[in-house]
């Protein structure tokens, strides 16, 4: 049991994407901060091809970590085990834009965006006392109390249409905002869960020791995960919600400009193609007592054993295939940025539309990300220098610290041939010699059109 929930935990990344934002010539800085500044005046993407991202790994533990060649597998299973804790996670998160479009008003001041993505997010605590309790099991944990709240995960795949406004309020300053329908294809989520499972010494009852369960409260949620759910969702289901981006960028003088962005401030009500499943109760039991007239009356076994079932599903009742509607919310991004850019690439201080930012040969910058989970929120710090290399040309390298690794080091290469662009970025590139001693890397790319009638 121990292998199988390990097994199932090594997968996942959270939903920085650091290599993409504050750049203003890809249109996909706008989805990470609706008032970025920008540089062009038109984009068209290709579909399905635009933007594509993948990211996989784990805060605690690498692939390498646990079947590495030579020593003892076992050994390094419960070094694992036992070195993970409950606030260890892990997540994939994948999205495919299957839109993208957008245009610039006809003074120049305002930018639309508009279009249609499909997201795969999946997010998995380690469950540490539900892990070593199915390893060593429970002969030497007398009087231990193993935590059911440990059990905390969601999984959700969703379309979100979208349209966006990029405003410029004036030279310094841009505001923008992003409107936002969700159709969740599927979810499956359970947390929130509580409840203890603990041995305990009973020298004065039937047996020696006694198993009990103690105010469990265990939910499963799901919808649109039936074979009748899936076909028709794809588009747009009956599990909808609502939300939405905004965010701002302030030029402080030629030189600094500072950023921010709250992303994915929404809801998702599930009332269609919905089951839940539960375990609310308490359970005690001493064991099977041997002594019993039943070892020589059959029929006396029969009931004994109905007895002992009917007590059980009587305390600890558990419900399946419930209908009950259910509401889930987004998690909740939060970016951050100061940048510090010289140098003139072309010959211009800026771009006439995008006259609120400079547009320099060299960008130096910080930026801040969190973003809300179930247990706690998670946050990452990147540094980066972003060059432009003349007018075809433009490179972004970072480096992040975040609860997977302090040493991700990563890189964006965008280029552009006349109106078509295409741009390529990986995270944690160091370790892609031996992408299984990574505990975390993602890989994004695109394909579009982008015009600037300047």
């Amino acid at each position: 049991i121990g292998v199988i929930v390990l097994l199932m935990s090594l997968m996942g990344t959270a939903q920085n994407k650091q290599l993409l934002y504050g750049v203003s010539d890809l249109p996909q800085s706008l989805l990470l901060n609706p008032g970025t500044a920008i540089n062009f005046d038109k984009h068209i993407g290709i579909p399905f091809f635009s933007g594509v991202y993948v990211s996989a790994g784990s805060s605690g533990v690498s692939v390498h970590d646990l079947f590495q060649e030579g020593g003892d597998f076992n050994a390094r299973l419960r070094d694992i085990i036992f070195s993970l804790s409950n606030r260890d996670f892990f997540t994939i998160n994948q999205q495919l834009e299957l839109i993208s479009f957008g245009w610039t008003s006809w003074n120049k001041e305002r930018y639309y965006s508009a279009g249609l993505y499909q997201e795969l997010d999946v997010i998995a605590y380690f469950p540490r006392d539900l892990a070593v309790l199915g390893y060593e099991g429970n002969a030497n944990a007398i009087g231990t109390f193993f935590d059911f709240s440990d059990l905390s995960a969601s999984a959700e795949v969703l379309s979100v249409y979208h349209f966006g406004v990029n405003q410029k309020v004036n030279d310094k300053l841009r505001l923008g905002v992003r409107a936002k329908l969700y159709s969740s294809i599927a979810n499956i989520s359970s947390t929130d869960n509580k409840g203890f499972f603990v041995t305990r010494e009973t020298p004065e009852g039937p047996n020696f020791i006694s198993h009990d369960i103690i105010n469990t409260d265990i939910v499963v949620n799901t919808s649109g995960v039936t074979e009748n759910g899936l076909p028709g969702s794809i588009l747009l289901s009956g599990n909808v919600g609502f939300g939405f981006d905004v965010g701002g960028t302030y030029t402080i003088n030629d030189k600094v400009s500072v950023s921010a962005s709250l992303i994915d401030v929404g809801v998702i009500f599930h009332s269609s193609d919905v089951e839940n499943f539960s375990l609310i109760g308490d359970f005690s039991t001493q064991g099977i007592d041997f002594t019993f007239p039943a070892v020589i009356d059959g029929d006396a076994t029969i009931a004994y054993f109905q007895n002992l079932e009917d007590s059980f599903n009587g305390e600890l009742p558990f419900q399946e295939e419930l209908s009950e509607s259910f509401t889930t919310f987004r998690p909740v991004k939060f970016n951050s940025s100061v940048n510090y850019g010289f140098g003139d690439p072309n010959g211009v201080d800026c771009n006439c539309y995008n006259d609120s930012a400079t547009t320099s040969k060299n960008n130096f910058g910080a930026q801040f990300y969190a973003i809300k989970r179930p247990q706690a929120f998670q946050s990452a710090i990147t540094g980066y220098y972003d060059r432009l290399w003349g007018d075809f040309l433009r490179t972004k390298i970072t480096y992040t610290v975040d609860p997977f690794s302090a040493e991700n080091v990563g890189l964006l290469v965008s280029t552009k041939i006349n109106n078509f662009n295409v741009y390529i970025a990986g995270e944690n590139i160091l370790d892609y010699p031996n992408i299984t001693m990574a505990r975390n890397a993602s890989i994004q790319f695109g394909f579009q059109l982008v015009f600037n009638e300047n």
